[in-house]
């Protein structure tokens, strides 16, 4: 008992004298006895206390403030008004303000520590969308249990991560954060990635609890403009949108985010619909759902609540939990449960629910577990984290464009020419969302590169990027004028074998508030690519991305495309290991490339319409536009290899089935190439006909393999009735007999197809 202060032995005595046992000798007593036991002592305003979230709002082990807001925050700290804060980092700072609720408060109840552990911690993995294209669901898990293992060392016990919005908009930054436009792939990766943060065990100190974010429909905001209004059909909502939330639930996430937008004219934090009928009621989650920063408050610009107190209301009737930064449950529902407005028992529904996750992470059992100083300096940057984020980023890179076997690069022998300003840059790669990744601290193309000292390689810059540093909010001014590098950039050109160009984003042009109406290539980036080819053609253009970008010029005239992403730490080096053939890329985008943004949205699992093919050349009424094709520049699943591969022999063990059965599909993949290589076998299914109209294909399944040169194997799946069902528009799930296609290839343009049928009987 030596870690608590009087008061949480107070709590002790009470669970002791209640149940005859305590908090840490009981003999299993379940979180809800001990829940409930915590809630008899607690006042109404303890209780609202515990659904208040801070940010970190004074240097902890500075000054006590005394004065202003931050005065006032401490006061209610004190007081065992705060249940949580967020953006408090680092042993030392973390275990200040757990000392405060710990042993100055009444009760004791130890604080949960959130941040924004995205895609790491200090040690940054690839952008969420960048491991999306590795399609590898062991090493996503893996990077979130690096991720995790580093933060719970530095205090934190809870991530606000994953986020698991499907988007088919790349205008819209927070694309980055996701996993694309896929409900299946995006499932997945959903699963892993709650696993990876919160283990087998949540009370281990490498592990921190997940958020599902956010819950929903973020991802179908208008325009792709941030924070806009989404409206959606529920045939949308329950099969594209809900799924990946449902998978995180499958996973035992612990904590939901509820999402800034309007979902069908209703803001999704007061939302009873999403929050209690289908969240709490339908799905029977039992974690707590905390609002993202501040979005109770925005309810009254949206329209919805005409003040702070009917914000407050609302939000807690429709099963909103905990306040992130808005300041309204403290401040008024002590007030609007005395009126009858809210009642108690949505309150106390609200602090069971975070008393028991405070439970699962062991915070009552030592609420300074995460707070060891010596382990800290341990765990943080060590190398395997180093070892498997630099795995991850290889294995995201996915190849475009191959002309002539451009790529691999040969070690020796050879003059290259690296230009572009993005080529140097070491802290660019860390992307958005980048947590306490230190500035700088990636590895550079360049220095990737020069690891590999075999040929003569020579860098410039080219064109500046940007007028200034970039930092977090992006306030710099991107160079549209200054063309003063492109003249030594040609020369280096003119007398390279390869050239070598990265091109693309900052890494603060994408994520939140990041939305863009144009998609090409920044600044003066595009006219130097163009200059540059005049000079030396053979250029390998490395792509730097948080989201699918309009190349439709370099598609038709550069030889070889990489797409880079912002890969991390390990950038440079994951890029140079593919560049010069140490890996194989393997990464399959999980996002379609549009031709143009007036494509956008363009997504490969779209619903015919009723006039869905051009009948005839001197026709125009059929849906198409008179200026751009129909079809993506590269398509979802879309990625090439060092290796070649070759589908064949598509058979189906039956042509149908019936309840309760399946049908095995096999297919024989040969790598007809040079080199060893892995490929992501997908297989799409498309309902030909159903009382709601199913989108032209959909994939359901998928595996890597890996193949030596000139090595085949005959691959299997399994078709069932999960395989075959959707929601109808009530939200129920179905499963209609009718008649199937199955495809199987290397993207969603998969060539070979069988029908089946699925049987009454």
């Amino acid at each position: 008992m030596k870690n608590f202060g009087p008061a949480i032995l107070l709590v002790i005595l009470f669970i002791g004298s209640a149940h005859s046992q305590s908090i840490k000798s009981s003999l299993n007593p379940t979180f809800d006895s001990k829940v409930d036991s915590i809630l008899r002592l607690m006042t109404l305003d303890e209780k609202v206390g515990q659904m208040n979230q801070y940010n970190g709002f004074w240097e902890v082990t500075g000054p006590v403030p005394q004065e202003g807001d931050a005065a006032v925050k401490y006061a209610q700290l004190r007081k065992g008004l705060v249940g949580s804060m967020l953006n408090v980092t680092g042993v030392e700072n973390v275990r200040a303000v757990q000392k405060i609720a710990v042993e100055d408060t009444r009760l004791g109840i130890p604080l949960i520590i959130g941040y924004d552990v995205v895609h790491g911690y200090k040690t940054i993995s690839p952008i969420p969308l960048a491991e999306a294209a590795s399609w590898d669901l062991e090493a996503i898990r893996k990077s979130a249990e690096v991720a995790a293992e580093e933060a719970a060392a530095a205090g934190i016990n809870w991530t606000f991560a994953p986020m698991v919005d499907i988007s088919r908009d790349a205008r819209w930054g927070r694309v980055m954060e996701g996993a694309g436009e896929d409900p299946f792939l995006g499932s997945r990766i959903a699963y892993a990635r709650v696993k990876g943060f919160q283990g087998d065990d949540l009370k281990a100190v490498n592990t921190i609890a997940a958020t599902a974010k956010h819950f929903a429909g973020y991802g179908f905001s208008e325009s792709g403009r941030d924070y806009n209004s989404v409206d959606v059909g529920t045939s949308t909502l329950y099969n594209d949108i809900l799924p990946p939330f449902e998978a995180a639930l499958e996973a035992d996430v612990k904590t939901f985010m509820n999402s800034f937008n309007l979902l069908n004219g209703i803001p999704a934090t007061g939302s009873s619909f999403l929050q209690r009928e289908i969240l709490k009621e339908k799905w029977g989650f039992k974690g707590f759902m905390v609002s993202d920063w501040g979005s109770i408050g925005e309810m009254i610009p949206h329209g919805f609540a005409k003040d702070g107190m009917q914000a407050a209301e609302l939000a807690a009737n429709a099963g909103s939990d905990m306040d992130m930064e808005s300041r309204l449950y403290v401040e008024h529902l002590t007030a609007l449960v005395q009126s009858g407005k809210v009642k108690e028992s949505v309150i106390d529904d609200a602090v069971r629910r975070i008393l028991t996750v405070k439970y699962e992470l062991g915070l009552f059992d030592d609420p300074y577990k995460y707070c060891d100083e010596d382990r800290e300096k341990t765990v943080t940057g060590r190398q395997d984290f180093q070892d498997a984020v630099l795995d991850m980023a290889k294995k995201s890179v996915v190849l475009l464009k191959n002309e002539k076997q451009l790529l691999p690069l040969r070690k020796s022998g050879m003059k290259i020419a690296l230009i572009g300003q993005l080529a140097g840059d070491k802290d660019s790669p860390l992307g958005s969302w980048r947590a306490l990744g230190e500035p700088n601290s990636a590895v550079s193309v360049l220095e990737g590169m020069n690891a590999f000292p075999g040929n003569s390689l020579e860098y410039v810059e080219g064109v500046k990027f940007t007028e200034g540093t970039p930092g977090f909010a992006f306030e710099t001014k991107i160079n549209t004028t200054d063309r003063s590098g492109f003249e030594a950039a040609k020369n280096a050109a003119r007398n390279a074998d390869v050239v070598v160009m990265v091109l693309g984003e900052h890494g603060f042009q994408s994520g939140e508030g990041r939305s863009r109406t144009e998609l090409g290539l920044p600044g003066l980036q595009q006219e130097l690519l163009e200059e540059v080819y005049k000079v030396n053609p053979n250029i390998v253009l490395v792509l730097m991305n948080g989201r699918p970008l309009i190349i439709d010029w370099a598609v038709e005239k550069i030889p070889g495309i990489l797409v880079g992403w912002h890969l991390g730490t390990q950038s440079g080096n994951a890029l140079a290991q593919v560049l010069y053939g140490d890996y194989n890329p393997s990464g399959k985008l999980p996002m379609s490339f549009p031709k143009n943004v007036g494509q956008i949205p363009v997504y490969y699992n779209y619903k015919a319409t009723g006039r869905p093919t051009n009948p005839g050349s001197d026709l125009v009424f059929w849906s198409h536009y008179m200026d751009s094709p129909n079809e993506p520049m590269y398509p979802f699943g879309y990625g090439l290899s060092y290796a070649s591969f070759d589908y064949s022999n598509l058979k189906l063990s039956s042509d149908g089935f019936a309840k309760d059965g399946s049908i095995t599909v096999s297919i024989d993949l040969k790598n007809t190439g040079s080199v060893t290589g892995k490929e992501t076998v997908q297989l799409y299914i498309r309902d030909l006909f159903a009382s709601v109209v199913r989108p032209v294909r959909e994939l359901k399944d998928f595996q890597q393999v890996e193949l030596k040169a000139g090595e085949s194997k005959t691959l299997s799946f399994q078709i069932t009735e999960k395989s075959i069902g959707f929601y109808n528009n009530d939200g129920k799930w179905i499963v209609e007999h009718g008649d199937f296609k199955v495809f199987v290839g290397g993207s969603s343009q998969a060539s070979l197809e069988k029908d089946f049928k699925f049987l009454e009987k």
